[in-house]
Parts: C-alpha cells; structure tokens; sequence
C-alpha cells in the first residue's frame, strides 16, 4: 500500500512539473501609447494565443515604452531578454536593409495596394531577411501614411520645409527624403518626440494620424499637413530562438494569431483615422489638405528609390510596383 501511495505521489509531482513546463508566458513590449491600435490588437492577439493553446501561451502586453524605446526593445528580443516588440518597419532596416523598400516615398498607391504587398510572397520574404539577427517576424501590422506637423507655419510645398528641424525615424529613406526637400531630419526616439516638440528641439514631425492623435502631439503643434508622403508597416517579431524552441502546433497558433491581430489592428486604424483628424482639428491645429504632393514625389522619388536599387537591385521595388 506505502508503495503504492508512493508510486501515485511521484506520478502526480511529474504530471504537475509536466504541466509547470507546458505553459508558456510571452512578453509583448512596444513603445506606443496604451489606447493606441496596436495595443489594442495586441491584447486581441494575446485573447487569440490562449483560445488556440487551450490557455498554454499566455501574453502580456507591456506598451508605452515599459521595457524601453524601440531600439531597446529590438536589442532585447534579438537578445532574448522579450520575447515580442512591436515597432514601425523604418526601425528594422538596421538589422535587414532591404526592408528599407517599404519606406520609399510614394511607393504605394493606397492602403490597399500596401496590404496586398505585405500579405504577398514579398512580404514574407523581407521579414525572412529578419533572421540571420535571431529575429523572427512574424506579421506586418500598420502605423500608415505619414503627415507632417510643426509649429511654424503652413506646409504646401516643398520649399515650406526648408529650414525645419523635423524628427524622423532612424531611417536612410526618410532621412534622405527629407534632406532632398530642404528640411534638417533629426533621428530621435519616439519616446522622446514629444518633450523635444513642446521644448523646441525640433519644430516638426511626421507620423500617421493615428500617432499624433494617440500621443498628443496637437498640444506641442500648430499645423498639420496631410502629406502621405510614406506609408509605414510596424512589425511583431519574436526572438528567433523561443519561436523555434516552440511546439509546431505552438508556433502555427503564434503565427496566425499575429497576423489575424494585424487585419483586426488596420481595420481599427482605417475606422478612427478620420474621427481622430476631426479631434487635431477640434484642439484648433490648422490641418491643410491640399498639399501640393506631385511637387513633393517629383522631388524625392527617383533618388531616394535609386539609392536604394543601388544597393538592393530593382526586383523587388519591380515587383511591388506591379502589385495589383
């Protein structure tokens, strides 16, 4: 009977260290506001990997820069110190180049044109590029078409920026593109655009609408400018090692709750895009519709798109550019 009782303990104590091992909990960290779309989505994602793993991959969300801006948090997923970031596309050109595509000027025609390239073969082609830095990217999500803010004056051309000191993205397109159109880019994290807007560091910025609603820029800006002179992708990636250390079923669960998240996270940004425009316009920015975008791709587009052929060959900007 004693061993028998022995026999059921040691068989429950293992069951139990079986289960301990079975469940898996993952940290998602981004640099966005909480209330922002990705967040949102992220928890959806979250929702989505307990329902497909019966509760065995559970995910917390960790926004607004908690675990550091988004070079930190890339650092630490490719370090395996967080297990997912969320950041913008421009933000992973560093770890693989040819991503950088995605962020030449007037690339994509529309919203539907960017998702039908993302959701391609050349979509998952540019985030393969991702894993010889032990990165796994596992869907395109989206920040959008980019607008311009300041607190200077009205931008209708190009020559309206000349002189403007304006945050960008650590990224050799917009940097680039910027720099053809007269103004003076200033690579910064995100977590630090606002202070820098309301204390003067940099007169302007360029984001989605969706961003400078979510974190308050009409506070620290006078003029909008709707420009849509780049559309951005954001991108959820995982640290290469913990994607593969996971079961095949586990890893096809991770894999389609992303990208299920990411169709549920633009079709939040396409619905609150225009209220939020109404809302910057209701805090009394003076938001100019008309811009005079041919002058602006006329500028930048053949030599920002050269320098990148230059380096990267003419296929997959071919390709893109046929994408129907």
């Amino acid at each position: 009977m004693k061993k028998s009782l022995l026999g059921l303990l040691i068989a429950g104590a293992t069951l139990a260290v079986g289960h301990a091992q079975a469940q898996i909990n993952l940290r998602f960290a981004d640099t966005l506001s909480a209330t922002d779309t990705h967040n949102v989505a992220a928890h959806h994602m979250s929702d989505l990997l307990k329902a497909k793993t019966g509760g065995k991959i559970t995910m917390t969300v960790h926004p607004a820069g908690e675990l550091g801006n988004d070079g930190a948090i890339l650092e630490g997923v490719r370090l395996g110190t967080i297990d997912i970031a969320l950041t913008g596309n421009p933000f992973f050109t560093q770890f693989a180049p040819r991503l950088n595509v995605m962020d030449l000027p007037f690339l994509f025609r529309d919203l539907a044109h960017a998702h039908k390239v993302v959701d391609s073969k050349i979509g998952t082609e540019l985030l393969a590029d991702l894993e010889k830095n032990r990165i796994k990217g596992l869907a395109f999500w989206e920040i959008g078409f980019r607008h311009i803010t300041n607190s200077k004056k009205t931008i209708l051309t190009p020559d309206d920026l000349k002189g403007l000191k304006i945050r960008t993205t650590p990224n050799r397109a917009h940097i680039e593109a910027f720099k053809i159109w007269g103004a003076n880019p200033t690579p910064m994290a995100f977590t630090e655009l606002y202070l820098a807007l309301k204390t003067g560091a940099v007169d302007a910025q360029e984001n989605p609408i969706n961003n400078i609603y979510a974190n308050r820029m009409f506070e620290v800006q006078k003029f909008v400018s709707l420009t849509a002179h780049a559309y951005t992708a954001s991108i959820v990636a995982m640290n290469l090692s913990r994607f593969n250390s996971l079961s095949p079923e586990h890893k096809k669960a991770v894999l389609e709750s992303a990208l299920e998240a990411a169709r549920y996270q633009r079709d939040l940004n396409k619905r609150e895009e225009g209220e939020n425009l109404g809302k910057i316009r209701a805090a009394g920015l003076q938001i100019t519709e008309k811009v005079d975008s041919a002058a602006f791709r006329q500028a930048a587009y053949e030599q920002v798109t050269k320098s990148y052929t230059d380096a990267h060959g003419v296929d997959i900007v071919n390709r893109i550019l046929a994408t129907r």
